[in-house]
């Protein structure tokens, strides 16, 4: 597992690279600390994170099949491990999709003007389809215009894909306003992968 580290304003990701569908982690850094959202585990990843100086205040887990090494972190740290929360300190927590075996929240961070889609939206090459971001194809008929659309985030940092730090809110709207129209170019440029 080939990992990259991006730095941006609300802190650090972490992306496999070395695969398609992409996983990205997040530790997010407030006041109360770090937050680690969809928290793929490796020894560097620790590394990092013990590198940012403060301490860890929690992992947050928001989507129901991202367990990735929240669990682990979770432990390693012994801080909290939040499993689809309603509420997370410094976060407003959204409720994108909310059905059986789907059940997924975002976080948006009004300070830091950023927001955290861990799988309805996507930047990896799988979802975006050539552009900067995506909607997933499960949802691109039906995309989460209202969960999202209201959103203007100078960062953007999805749960596949690397962070979109430049043109967020264009991207974001892109994603959303082309969901539909884009679903033929999806479906001769997008490689297909399982899920992570």
């Amino acid at each position: 597992m080939r990992l990259t580290f991006t730095e941006h304003a609300a802190g650090v990701s972490w992306t496999v690279a070395d695969e398609t569908m992409r996983r990205c982690s997040h530790a997010l850094v407030t006041r109360a600390g770090s937050w680690l959202i969809d928290p793929v585990d490796a020894p560097e990843v620790r590394e990092r994170v013990d590198s940012l100086g403060v301490p860890v205040a929690g992992v947050v887990q928001l989507l129901d099949r991202h367990t990735r090494g929240s669990e682990a972190l979770a432990a390693h740290y012994a801080v909290p491990h939040h499993r689809l929360p309603d509420a997370v300190p410094d976060f407003d927590v959204v409720r994108v999709v909310d059905v059986p075996r789907w059940r997924e929240r975002a976080l948006w961070w009004d300070a830091k003007r950023t927001l955290v889609v861990p799988e309805a939206i996507g930047s990896a090459p799988y979802f975006a389809a050539g552009r900067p971001a995506g909607v997933h194809p499960v949802l691109r008929l039906v995309p989460p215009r209202g969960a999202l659309g209201a959103f203007a985030p100078d960062v953007l940092l999805c749960g596949h894909g690397e962070p979109v730090t430049s043109g967020a809110d264009a991207a974001l709207r892109e994603a959303l306003h082309h969901a539909r129209r884009d679903l033929p170019r999806w479906l001769v440029t997008a490689p297909f992968a399982s899920r992570g």
